[in-house]
């Protein structure tokens, strides 16, 4: 009677297990290509975008089709957070407890911002004063976020006409107003990442009121510094009907 031989130990196809592991590893791991070939740009930006506020350049994951099709996502998450900066515009006065000196509208492409005049000056001084620097300080490193989506900051002076029947002095009411806007203009451009050349001062002296001048009340109204904030794709208008949608958005 013969002997088995030792070490035989049967299933000869034993070699069919390790090639259907083998396939199996392959299918997922074209899967896998595939999923990475199908990646969803606006979900990665948002990623990007959470780790990063700051970050615009993601063009590693452009279509080479389509290589403008990232920085179009990235435009879009700019004016999303252009449209959240009266949000936190609005909290940063709230927090300074600001709320009777400053008011704050928001519309369709801009955000338009109006100080009364003793938030920054004392009487007829153009040096700012501490508490808006504090403000204005706030103000300057909100813009920042959105400094991509900003077309231009427009910093208003306007003073009153001290008697109601007498104009002022044209040149020192052009001058105050002119010198009250550089300076906030000045003091956002070096807390601010927002280009230099998008910041613009003007002086309008007396010529823009928003009340008439009969009354100290009405003209502490006109004594003020306004910043009209507008975004890179929006439609510019002049100032008066700026005033004009801010009259029919508080009305």
């Amino acid at each position: 009677m013969k002997k088995r031989k030792k070490g035989g130990g049967g299933g000869g196809s034993n070699w069919m297990d390790t090639y259907g592991d083998m396939v199996t590893l392959l299918l997922c791991f074209f899967v896998l290509l595939y999923s990475m070939s199908t990646l969803d740009q606006s979900k990665w930006i948002m990623i990007v975008k959470s780790f990063n506020p700051d970050a615009v350049d993601v063009s590693q994951i452009a279509d080479e089709t389509n290589p403008d099709g990232v920085e179009e996502m990235v435009g879009a998450v700019e004016a999303d957070a252009f449209d959240e900066l009266y949000e936190s515009l609005k909290a940063a006065v709230d927090d300074a407890s600001m709320n009777s000196e400053v008011e704050l509208f928001k519309g369709d492409g801009y955000t338009f911002i109006t100080f009364q005049d003793n938030v920054f000056f004392d009487g007829d001084s153009s040096v700012i004063k501490q508490d808006g620097m504090n403000v204005l300080a706030q103000f300057a490193s909100i813009l920042s976020g959105v400094k991509d989506s900003v077309k231009e900051i427009q910093v208003l002076g306007h003073t009153a006409q001290a008697d109601p029947v007498i104009p002022n002095n044209p040149e020192n009411d052009r001058v105050l107003s002119c010198e009250r806007a550089a300076r906030v203009a000045a003091f956002i451009q070096q807390r601010t990442e927002v280009s230099p050349d998008k910041i613009v001062p003007m002086g309008y002296g007396q010529f823009r009121p928003v009340a008439p001048f009969d009354t100290p009340e009405n003209r502490a109204k006109n004594r003020r510094v306004e910043l009209l904030i507008t975004k890179s794709d929006a439609v510019e208008h002049s100032l008066e009907e700026y005033y004009q949608m801010m009259n029919r958005t508080s009305e």
